[in-house]
């Protein structure tokens, strides 16, 4: 269809409904990018009764171009049911130029949204050694993550309903367990932002980040008695401090290029870190690194990492390597 302008913020799904909304296309595929002038709104129906990705172009200031991606390979015994989720979501501040999707052996692969508005591929792995690799190139805003020193914290009966549950214990932020701990930390904080990053400050100066501490099982009630853990240790015990003082908090998970830091000497992995629900909006706090970022290109959301798990597995499938990549693309 010809590209239409929006003169004002107005639904998107006015413009798609009409040349993509009878029945011969409805079981198709599609990818609408929309370049946004002002403010893009109405994404989430279009999302309920399509099935495609709307993407919002950020056209103002400077972009880098980022490569991303991951490969993960396994040994499978019997075929066995996977759902991956490593191809970031089309609604955070990054836009997609080119990606690619591959499996050895070649494979049939469907894709959903969950609940939580996050892209899965869900495929059979078949018996044998199987590959499983997703790659991009994505641009995404040359800025650190934004800056609200001075926002306020709502009172409860203020944050909006559908978010009251991001203040709820979940499998691995058992804030309920934490509450009592997390007032004698920082009830003297300010509420708002200094509350928050008083959080990341202490997770981020009293957990030691060590590879092979934690496994599947481990809650943000371990990782604070033993103090040990990775990214999303810290991102887990972060968000449930901050939902036992009534701060709704969400786990997020993606890529994180070393862009304008030191390179550290571990090899590149997944990135964890949280969104907090301060003000009127989500801002992202970063417990591991404990400073703004620039270059995140954002996976998955959910209440912790159950919800968010790269791969999850529904068989006899034995994993055998995973490399994840994500910097300057050539030429950026």
């Amino acid at each position: 269809m010809p590209a239409p302008q929006l003169s004002r913020a107005e639904l998107v799904q006015a413009l798609v409904d009409p040349p993509v909304g009878g029945p011969g296309l409805a079981a198709l595929r599609k990818h609408f990018v929309v370049e946004a002038v002002g403010l893009v709104v109405g994404t989430q129906e279009l999302l309920r009764r399509h099935r495609y990705s709307v993407c919002a172009i950020r056209i103002s200031g400077k972009t880098l171009d980022l490569r991303v991606g991951c490969e993960f390979s396994y040994d499978v015994s019997a075929p066995t049911p996977v759902t991956v989720q490593v191809r970031p979501r089309p609604d955070a501040g990054h836009q997609l130029v080119t990606e690619s999707w591959s499996t050895s052996p070649p494979l049939p692969v469907d894709e959903y949204v969950d609940i939580y508005g996050n892209p899965v591929k869900r495929l059979v792995m078949p018996v044998g050694a199987v590959v499983l690799k997703y790659d991009a190139i994505y641009a995404v805003p040359d800025e650190l993550d934004p800056d609200g020193s001075n926002v306020t914290q709502p009172p409860v009966e203020q944050i909006p309903g559908e978010l009251l549950h991001f203040t709820l214990p979940s499998r691995y932020c058992l804030s309920d367990e934490l509450m009592g701990t997390a007032w004698e930390l920082f009830a003297g904080t300010e509420p708002g932002w200094a509350r928050v990053q008083a959080i990341c400050d202490w997770v981020h100066d009293n957990i030691r980040f060590q590879y092979g501490t934690s496994n599947p099982r481990t809650t943000a009630a371990d990782v604070f008695r033993s103090r040990t853990g990775v990214c999303r240790d810290f991102a887990h015990l972060a968000v449930s401090f901050c939902r036992a003082m009534n701060i709704p908090a969400r786990y997020v998970f993606g890529y994180l290029p070393d862009i304008y830091v030191p390179v550290p000497p571990e090899p590149m992995d997944f990135a964890a870190w949280m969104e907090v629900w301060l003000g009127d909006r989500w801002w992202t706090f970063d417990p591991r690194n404990n400073a703004r970022r620039a270059g995140r290109v954002l996976i998955g959301r959910g209440r912790d990492a159950l919800d968010v798990a790269m791969l999850t597995t529904f068989g006899p499938a034995e994993f055998r390597s995973m490399t994840v990549w994500a910097d300057l693309a050539e030429g950026a």
